[in-house]
């Protein structure tokens, strides 16, 4: 306990605060003898940099919480599965840094939820760099990050149910080779069905023109 508080910078007693509060895993012992590794000092670590980040003691705890109950990188993304999208790494201070205020315990619960984050030993990977750049850009135009996690729940709804659609498609009239090559092509579909879609519904909020 000794050498691992001196790694981190801080005391014996801080450490063993932290140990009661399960902040941090117990050691592993041998006779009397207990064993930290690099996985207590990274944490430790971690807590040191939600602290200088403004969160509490308890908002870490509820944090770790729910990074530990997160399921892991490899049951997310399939283990090889094809995607276009690019996971992102991430320290936990990282992830407080991107969504500010809203890296909440219960944040990070919807976000493991919906697949968008999962844990890699000390690391969270965030499955889609696009996803968390825009919510990012969200968050800081005012948006809070429960509502975009909210919205992304009933986005996922109909995002399925479009694959599905042109899934059936493609299924039935093409080859499992050229369904690949005409991906692209129903990607545009939505997106420009999407746009015109906001369109409308812009207009429509907008209300009658006055002349």
């Amino acid at each position: 306990m000794e050498e691992l508080a001196r790694e981190a910078g801080i005391t014996v007693r801080t450490v063993r605060f932290y140990r009661e509060r399960g902040l941090i895993q117990p050691p592993r012992r041998e006779g009397r003898i207990a064993w930290y590794d690099d996985h207590h000092l990274a944490r430790l670590r971690t807590i040191a940099a939600l602290l200088e980040r403004g969160h509490t003691l308890t908002g870490i705890a509820d944090l770790a919480t729910a990074f530990e109950s997160g399921r892991d990188v490899g049951e997310v993304l399939g283990l090889g599965e094809p995607t276009e999208e690019t996971p992102v790494r991430l320290s936990p201070e990282e992830l407080a840094d991107y969504f500010e205020g809203g890296a909440t315990a219960e944040n990070l619960a919807a976000s493991l939820a919906l697949g968008y984050l999962a844990t890699d030993g000390d690391e969270i990977v965030h499955t889609s760099r696009r996803l968390l750049e825009v919510s990012a850009a969200l968050v800081r135009e005012g948006v809070p990050l429960a509502v975009i996690l909210e919205t992304a729940r009933e986005v996922r709804a109909h995002a399925d149910a479009l694959a599905e659609l042109f899934g059936a498609v493609l299924t039935a009239h093409t080859t499992a080779a050229d369904s690949a090559k005409l991906r692209p092509l129903a990607k545009s579909i939505v997106e420009a069905e999407f746009s015109m879609a906001l369109d409308r519904r812009l207009r429509a909020d907008a209300g009658p023109q006055r002349s």
